[in-house]
C-alpha cells in the first residue's frame, strides 16, 4: 500500500514531466507559427521583427525556462536547434540594422543568451551543446543558419522531435545539390567554407567529396580537384 508520501512523490514527478513536456510542446509550436510568419524563401524579415519583437521576446522567455534532457535525443537537438537560429535572429534584431552579422562585435562568441536554464553563446551552442554531445552528426552544419547568405538557408518551420531526423535529411539534400553551394565546373569543384573549417565532421567516413555524394544526386567527379570559395556573410534579410 503506498503512503502518502509516495503518493505525493509520485504527483510530483507527473507534474514535473508533464510540465517539461508541455513547455517544449508549446515552445515548439509558437516557434513554428514565428518562423512560418518571419521567414521566407530561407530569408528573414528582420525589418519587421525589429519593429514588433514581443513574438521572439516571448518565445526567448519561453526557452530560457526550458530544460532538455540529452538522452532524448530528438527533443534535445530540436529545441537547441531551434534556440540557436532564435538566437540568431535576436542578436541581429539588437543590433539592426547591420550589413552582416560579423559586423556585431563577439557576436558569436562573447554576446550570451539565457537559454535552456544557462547562459551560453552561438558558439558554445554550436560546438559545446550539439556538436560536442553529438559529434557524428555533421548534418548540423545545414540546419543551424548564422544570418549570413553563405550559410544553408533557414527554413520556414520549427525543428521538432517528430520530424527532427527528416527535416536534418532534407535540409542536408537541398544545400548538397544547390549548384550555387556546391559549384561544379567538371572536374573543378568549389564548395563552401564550411567543409573547411569543419572538415572532421565530414570526413569521420571518408573524403569530404565522399560526404557530399552521399546527398547529392549528381555525383562528384572521383578525381574532382576541390577548392573553397570565399563565405558570403551578407545578412540573409529579407527584401
Amino acid at each position: 500500500m503506498k503512503t502518502k508520501t509516495h503518493i505525493a512523490l509520485i504527483l510530483f514527478l507527473s507534474l514535473a514531466f508533464f510540465g517539461t513536456a508541455q513547455g517544449t510542446a508549446d515552445f515548439f509550436t509558437k516557434a513554428d507559427a514565428f518562423f512560418k510568419t518571419h521567414v521566407t524563401n530561407g530569408r528573414v524579415a528582420y525589418k519587421n521583427i525589429k519593429a514588433d519583437p514581443s513574438e521572439l521576446n516571448e518565445l526567448l522567455k519561453m526557452a530560457e525556462k526550458i530544460s532538455v534532457s540529452k538522452d532524448n535525443v530528438a527533443e534535445y537537438q530540436s529545441f537547441w536547434i531551434n534556440g540557436y537560429n532564435l538566437s540568431v535572429i535576436k542578436g541581429i534584431i539588437s543590433n539592426y540594422p547591420v550589413k552582416q552579422p560579423l559586423d556585431v562585435a563577439g557576436f558569436f562568441d562573447k554576446t550570451t543568451y539565457s537559454i535552456g536554464g544557462t547562459n551560453t553563446t552561438l558558439n558554445d551552442i554550436e560546438n559545446k551543446l550539439l556538436r560536442g554531445i553529438f559529434p557524428k552528426e555533421a548534418r548540423f552544419h545545414f540546419v543551424l543558419v548564422c544570418a549570413g547568405l553563405g550559410c544553408p538557408p533557414i527554413i520556414n518551420e520549427a525543428y521538432t522531435p517528430s520530424k527532427l531526423e527528416s527535416q536534418l535529411e532534407k535540409q542536408t539534400v537541398t544545400a548538397l545539390n544547390n549548384p550555387s553551394f556546391i559549384q561544379v565546373n567538371k572536374n573543378k569543384v568549389k564548395i563552401s567554407q564550411i567543409f573547411e573549417w569543419y572538415k572532421g565532421d565530414f570526413e569521420q567516413e571518408g573524403k569530404v567529396t565522399d560526404f557530399i555524394n552521399k546527398y547529392k544526386t549528381e555525383k562528384l567527379p572521383l578525381k574532382a580537384k576541390v577548392s573553397y570559395y570565399p563565405y558570403d556573410w551578407t545578412l540573409n534579410e529579407a527584401k
